[in-house]
């Protein structure tokens, strides 16, 4: 199915913002900025794309006002870009022709949390780390880790992951329902609290990872999980990357409920040594955590051990107080900040890509030394136990060879991953730096259905234009 090209979005004409600020600022006051240094902020996320700010930044507190904000945009034919705690890694809330940014941090009410059910409600501006600090009294906890405190809004945008996705899912598992402004500002909820449904078009999974091109997400309907009665965590280091890849491999094939089960190679563990003042072994790493009884825990463990053994993996180390969890977690979590001092005043390019399990331990043995042939500085750290792990080149922007050899490493790289029947990005998603892979990965006439589905919610080509989908 094909769907006719459209013309590629103009810039807002100068008379239609003047026009959109005006009115913005005579509903919205202090809440509307044009301010330089507001729209340089909004106009980037942790990537190398240069920064396209916007022409307007506004602060909706309602999803009533966002509806509104969207209406004035679409009234003027302006491009409306949601924002949410710009940590995206793909240029998703770059506005490449300008337009109105949508900021939703001042929307944090966390709606109704339902303990018997194990759902809550939240606006889209809640962070993950703020609605588990909520839910931690109620023995409650929301599963998703990316690393980053990211907003709910945002991680439903695009379908994040993280740590925890081995053994609780990604936000595609874990959403029940949305409320969505559509491009024409008419709000839609896409489902009830129920678990499950057979009615009508899976309107919420359209949405989960449409990176804000189809519509601005306000609401969300989460499942929750009951915080474990017990849960421990250890490292393993391991004479080579494919020797740790091969012992994931076996772990998940083995049905080991691993929570977490995350790789560091040797540079990236000289990284997080430096910057956050650990003495973990500088070899090839994985980072383990479990989840349940004490005793199912202690079972799990001993499994995981009796494998690593079999790969020449080890000696397991545990650590057994929250403290050293807490401590060793926000290690992993701070991994893209402690890469970077590999290599100060470097840009830091991350990247990411999923393969099928069991071609986990080929793609990145190929990959590291697609790294060394090349002459590059490229950590791995990966969420390994679903088949997914991240790169992160660190390029001198000012050498146009280093670029063009990074730019073409991370080619080499999608393409090696889709080879083996993956994925260009497992859980970044796809913004402006991955939209030519997709007609690869997917074929041109599942592409041409995307295409039509964006000109069918959005005709005018205002919602997040440039992402995704090329019109």
């Amino acid at each position: 199915m094909n769907a006719p090209h459209a013309p590629v979005r103009p810039k807002a004409t100068e008379a239609a913002i003047a026009a959109l600020t005006s009115e913005l600022t005579g509903r919205y006051g202090d809440r509307v900025s044009t301010s330089g240094a507001v729209r340089e902020q909004h106009g980037h996320s942790l990537t190398w794309t240069k920064n396209q700010p916007p022409d307007i930044v506004v602060y909706p507190r309602t999803t009533e006002e966002v509806a509104d904000i969207v209406k004035l945009c679409a009234a003027h034919e302006v491009p409306v870009i949601p924002f949410g705690t710009g940590t995206s890694l793909e240029g998703h809330v770059n506005a490449p022709y300008g337009g109105a940014s949508i900021d939703l941090s001042l929307m944090k009410r966390i709606i109704a949390v339902h303990d018997e059910d194990l759902d809550c409600v939240v606006e889209a501006g809640v962070t993950r780390k703020e609605l588990n600090e909520h839910l931690r009294d109620k023995g409650l906890f929301f599963p998703i880790d990316p690393g980053a405190d990211a907003s709910i809004g945002g991680m439903v945008a695009t379908r994040a992951s993280g740590t925890n996705a081995v053994r609780y899912g990604t936000m595609k598992d874990v959403v029940l329902a949305l409320t969505v402004v559509l491009p024409n500002g008419e709000i839609v909820k896409t489902a009830s609290r129920a678990k499950k449904s057979s009615a009508g078009y899976d309107l919420t999974h359209l949405m989960i990872g449409s990176e804000g091109t189809l519509g601005i997400v306000t609401e969300i309907t989460l499942k929750l999980h009951g915080i474990p009665e017990a849960i421990s965590a250890g490292i393993c280091p391991f004479p080579s990357v494919k020797a740790a890849c091969d012992a994931v491999i076996m772990t998940i094939q083995s049905g080991i409920p691993v929570a977490r089960i995350e790789l560091l190679d040797e540079l990236q563990v000289r990284a997080v040594n430096t910057h956050s003042k650990l003495t973990l072994p500088e070899s090839p790493l994985l980072l383990l955590e479990f989840h349940g009884s004490e005793a199912g825990v202690q079972e799990q463990a001993e499994r995981f051990g009796d494998i690593a053994a079999e790969f020449r993996g080890g000696p397991f180390e545990w650590a057994t107080k929250p403290e050293e969890r807490s401590r060793l977690w926000q290690a992993r979590h701070d991994a893209y900040w402690a890469a970077r001092g590999l290599r100060p005043g470097a840009q830091s390019v991350a990247t990411d890509v999923c393969v099928p399990i069991s071609r986990l331990a080929e793609c990145v043995d190929e990959t590291k030394r697609d790294i060394l042939e090349n002459g590059l500085i490229a950590p791995i750290v990966g969420h390994v136990g679903d088949g997914n792990f991240h790169v992160q080149p660190l390029v001198n922007m000012d050498d146009p060879a280093e670029v063009a050899a990074c730019e073409a490493f991370v080619d080499r790289l999608v393409r090696r991953a889709l080879a083996m029947e993956g994925t260009c990005t497992g859980e970044h998603g796809v913004g402006q730096k991955k939209m030519k892979y997709l007609e690869i990965e997917h074929g041109p006439a599942a592409l041409g259905l995307m295409r039509a589905l964006k000109q069918a919610v959005d005709p005018l080509n205002i919602m997040n234009p440039g992402k995704i989908v090329a019109l």
